[in-house]
This record gives C-alpha cells, structure tokens and sequence, in this order.
C-alpha cells in the first residue's frame, strides 16, 4: 500500500521458496541471512507491467518512455517505500528482518533464476524470520547533517569527526565483530578503490533503461 507516483505502482516482489534457489543465491551473495531465514522476497523495480494492457504499437511508443532515467528514478523509489512498508509491517509483529542489497551480486544469472522480464530490475533481497539475537542499534549520521531548513549547508567536516569517533566507540564496545574502524575511513577507502560497476550499468541497459 505504499505511495507511487501518479499510481504507476512500479514495483513487484518475487517469494523464494525454492531451496535450491535459496542456495544459489546464499552462495553469491555470501549471507547466511539469504538461505537460512524464514522466507526470503526479492523486491524489484517494476516497469513491465504498465505495459500489459498496450498493443505492440503502443508498446514501442511506451518503450522509448519508460526507458528514461525520470521512470527508472520513479520505480526505484517506488520499490524502496514498498520495501519499507514491509519492514515495518515486519517489526510490528515481532520478526525479524534484513534487507539485503547483495542478491544483485548474483546479476545477470538472477535475470533467469526468476523469469524477469524487460524493465523489471531486482533491487534487494528481504528476509523474514523469527529473531534469535537482539544486535546493539548502529548509530546514525546526526541530524545536523541530515535535516537542513530551506537550504543545503555543506559545512559539516566537524559533525562528521564527531559521528567518526561515536562509530569507533561502538564498533570496540559492540558484542560480536568488534573491529577498528568509523564511518568515514569506510566510504573513503571504498570510493577511492577501483569498483567493478561498469556491468551494472550495461545490464541496467540491457533491461530496456537507456537512462536518457
């Protein structure tokens, strides 16, 4: 029930239910929490749908549209908050929940594992369960770096130094993976390396998203 845009609806969720599926997926995207919760949905971006009801004339025309990065944008954001919705649907009844971005490590094959078809991109993967720990809150960016009134103020080295040394704090004190480490030597050290993305992009594309 969450909101869309002008009603599109862009997204769809996919129920792994298959074990060997499960197991393929565990397997590339190197998490426990995709094989071993207790199910397993993948939620995607949806912009094949809208097209069901087109004739094949229509359908070309309707490509050359829903090929925009303003679409893609859009069922992307729509995916997001229907995932959210779930997550907190979850959590109000008790479960546990991971939403887990590394089910995109299994692209392109993930395409075929689940009979996607154009313009439906898989976002994340969510798992639901019964929870057996109750992990210390991570702490988040503070709100003088994330809220600002009518506008952006990019002044914020000193609030992050301070967000830096909280993280290290609880990342010493915290109960399991204890590790030397803040926010912002994670992201540098990430960005600064030579990612591998490029065949997110070219997938992206082969979908039907020439991103104009």
């Amino acid at each position: 029930m969450a909101p869309t845009s002008a009603h599109t609806q862009p997204f769809a969720m996919i129920g792994i239910t298959d074990p060997d599926l499960r197991k393929k997926l565990a397997a590339r995207a190197n998490g426990a929490a995709v094989g071993g919760n207790g199910y397993l949905f993948i939620f995607c971006a949806d912009l094949y749908r809208i097209m069901a009801a087109a004739s094949p004339e229509d359908k070309a025309k309707m490509r050359a549209n829903l090929s925009s990065s303003f679409f893609f944008q859009t069922a992307v954001l729509s995916a997001a908050l229907a995932l959210q919705n779930a997550n907190l649907a979850a959590e109000s009844m008790g479960l546990g929940t991971v939403i887990i971005g590394a089910v995109n490590s299994a692209l392109p094959e993930l395409d075929e594992w689940l009979n996607l078809s154009e313009f439906v991109i898989p976002m994340a993967g969510f798992a639901v369960g019964v929870p057996d720990e109750q992990p210390e809150q991570k702490p988040r960016l503070p709100q003088s770096v994330v809220f600002f009134e009518n506008r952006y103020d990019p002044d914020m080295k000193e609030s992050i130094a301070q967000y830096d040394r909280d993280m290290e704090l609880y990342y010493e004190q915290r109960t399991d993976n204890k590790q030397k480490a803040n926010w912002s030597q994670k992201f540098i050290g990430m960005l600064t390396a030579d990612l591998p993305l490029g065949f997110y992009t070219e997938y992206i594309r082969r979908k039907g998203f020439a991103l104009k």
